[in-house]
């Protein structure tokens, strides 16, 4: 008897009927099987007289594999076989199958043509016991799709042996189908589909190669075979982050570059401020120069702080593809890898910016303060200024810190700026101004840039917020609708439980902890950190989109037109700053990311650092400042730990890919 199913076909014996079903021994080794009759088929009856034969290898089955292996016909016997067939068109049964193949009907004949005929052949077709040659049509697709079964084998096995090695592979150099496959792989691990909705082929490639069809592991699989950016931060994907500026906008940049000179709407309006003596102040690295200062003496003897920002909407109309993509946005990205801006940096970095030696648009803030640093007057209008220096931070602190007889601008601007500074301290501002780090990833490496603060940044700070104040004020004084920033009340720590604790990020970090998150509304209303009584952020328009709304609120009203309502701003506010809140997102998960992959690189590495509060003290997580680093972490700290205690920290355990992170402190 033959038993067959659909991967295997054995020779056996029958050994008892049990209904529907059959006992056999199968095999040489005779291993006893009930299966069902349908799946077993007669290759030889029982010869009459003979004695009822209990396995293969006994008489009249007294033959081995070996017995098999040398009877089977060879393969051009078996083509000779397949022409006489065809030439005649005969269907034929096993035994005279036998006899033209092997020359004889004998059970070692029967039983090597039928496991040949059960195993993948083309010639031939077995059906219910007969035989019929295949045409030579079908034999042609049956030997190709044999040829393309087996080079998508070979192509699969590849395919798993490249999961398995984790070796870099050219995506270029795959064919269509495992193209797709990393698609699909990336797609689930940007989150925009779910692994279970994987290709069941992929899937099972996956088991083989030992991956388990998890997020995680398969951005780690990707990251392995150089298919996936290590450093590419799961909260930009599908934002608008995650794509560069469509060709139509790209046309329109063009386009402005092309005709930023030529005059647009206003610009009859605006006041020559060419011949004044002003500056921007910013890092170095800065591009987009978005505020420049000034000073002016006046004849009466007061001194007037002019404060110059740029005026990107000049050139950018209200609801154009430009400005709907900068409100999709929302601010521009400070990331450790670079600058993501709002608009394209031809423009930010062009004719939006405040470039030195050149004639700018600009909106000009002139503000007089009384003795105390209150506003005793101020202005805003449209203008054109030339800025005479393009000065660092570093540069300004030199002017600021000897103030040179000839060039004393600087200086006295600091003064100016220093008593209105106190003044807000008077009003409940509170200063916490403290070295700040960030990680910085330039040409792969990393590096920690530290913030210091210092007397032209405190200057230029300074000036940005009096700004806002005026904004606010001109708000007020016209019954506007602006984008205002608001901070509600705090209960602070008294002055003696501030007292106790040690100056710095000690006694800071007790006071943020009391703090309340910022608030935006179209309603001005007080902002208690920095003891104003309004404030709408407006210094940034080339950066911040709601800076670029105040100007177009504030331009409206001095036009004469009609500015948006309330109703309109709030929507407008909506939709803008869910982008901004997407944004901080983001810079948060980036500084997070290079932080981990920093410490990757110094894990060897313990730093000085100081207690600052407790997090979660059950699970003796705590908030540590490592003052080298000028960063504020999260660490396991010593039990019964207090502010200010001195800690020596190192890293227990971090893994960037999986946003893995855990410092441990000890006491020092």
């Amino acid at each position: 008897m033959g038993v067959s199913d659909a991967k295997t076909a054995q020779l056996a014996v029958v050994v008892a009927l049990q209904g529907s079903k059959r006992r056999l021994r199968v095999g040489f080794n005779a291993k006893e099987q009930v299966v069902p009759s349908r799946h077993v088929e007669l290759i030889y009856p029982q010869l009459s007289g003979s004695d009822q034969p209990t396995r293969l290898g006994v008489s009249p089955w007294s033959f081995d594999l070996k017995n098999l292996n040398q009877a089977n016909p060879t393969r051009r016997e078996w083509g000779q076989l397949w022409v006489l067939l065809s030439e005649s068109s005969e269907t034929i049964d096993l035994a005279g199958f036998a006899e033209l193949a092997c020359g004889s009907d004998e059970p070692i004949q029967r039983a090597v043509c039928w496991l040949a005929l059960k195993t993948e052949q083309d010639l031939f077709r077995w059906k219910q016991g007969m035989i019929q040659p295949r045409s030579s049509t079908e034999i042609r697709q049956r030997r190709l799709e044999r040829r393309k079964q087996s080079l998508q084998a070979h192509r699969s096995r590849l395919w798993i042996d490249q999961l398995k090695s984790r070796q870099p592979l050219d995506f270029s150099a795959l064919d269509a189908g495992h193209q797709r496959w990393v698609l699909d792989l990336q797609s689930v691990v940007a989150t925009e589909t779910e692994p279970e909705d994987l290709n069941d082929e992929l899937l099972l490639a996956l088991k083989s190669a030992r991956v388990a069809p998890e997020r995680h592991e398969l951005r780690s699989l990707l990251i392995d075979l150089d298919q996936w950016d290590p450093h590419q931060l799961s909260a930009m994907n599908g934002t608008t982050w995650s794509h560069g500026f469509c060709d139509v906008i790209v046309e329109q940049v063009n386009q402005l570059m092309a005709d930023h000179e030529g005059p647009r709407p206003g610009d009859d309006k605006r006041v020559d401020l060419t011949g004044q003596t002003c500056f921007t102040i910013d890092d170095a690295e800065t591009r987009d120069i978005d505020d420049a200062v000034a000073l002016e003496r006046c004849d009466d003897g007061t001194k007037r702080l002019w404060i110059h920002i740029a005026d990107p909407g000049r050139l950018i109309d209200d609801d154009s593809l430009l400005d709907q993509e900068a409100r999709r946005r929302g601010s521009s990205l400070y990331l450790s890898r670079g600058i993501l801006p709002m608009f394209p940096s031809e423009l930010s970095t062009g004719p939006f910016s405040l470039l030195a030696g050149q004639r700018n648009p600009a909106w000009s803030t002139w503000v007089e303060l009384d003795a105390d640093g209150d506003i005793a007057d101020y202005g805003i209008q449209r203008s054109w200024v030339k800025p005479r220096y393009r000065l660092t931070y570093e540069d300004a602190d030199e002017l600021i810190d000897f103030a040179p007889p000839e060039d004393a601008d600087l200086a006295e601007l600091h003064a100016l700026l220093e008593r209105r500074r106190r003044w807000r301290v008077s009003q409940g501002a509170l200063l916490m101004d403290l070295p700040e780090g960030r990680i910085r990833c330039r040409d792969e490496a990393l590096s920690v840039q530290i913030t210091e603060p210092g007397p032209a940044r405190s200057m230029v700070a300074e000036a940005m917020i009096l700004a806002g104040a005026v904004a606010a004020r001109f708000g007020l004084d016209h019954d506007l609708a602006l984008p205002y920033r608001s901070q509600l009340p705090a209960d602070l720590p008294s002055p003696a439980q501030l007292e106790d604790l040690p100056e710095g990020a000690v006694r800071f970090a007790a006071i943020k902890r009391c703090l309340s998150r910022g608030l935006m509304g179209t309603q001005p209303a007080a902002h208690f950190s920095l003891g104003l009584p309004a404030y709408a952020q407006a210094t940034s328009p080339i950066r911040r989109y709601g800076d670029l709304v105040v100007q177009r609120q504030i331009a409206a009203v001095i036009d004469g037109l009609e500015p948006r309502s309330e109703e309109d701003l709030q929507e407008l506010l909506e939709q803008f700053d869910g982008a901004i809140r997407e944004g901080i997102s983001i810079a948060r998960e980036d500084q997070r990311h290079w932080q981990q992959v920093w410490f990757e690189q110094h894990h060897d590495q313990s730093w000085n650092a100081d207690f600052l509060r407790w997090l979660r003290p059950q699970d003796r997580l705590g908030l540590i400042r490592i003052e080298s680093l000028a960063m504020d972490v999260a660490a396991e700290c010593p039990p019964g730990s207090n502010p200010g205690d001195a800690l020596v920290v190192t890293v227990r355990q971090v893994d960037s890919q999986r946003d893995q992170l855990l410092l441990f402190a000890a006491e020092a």
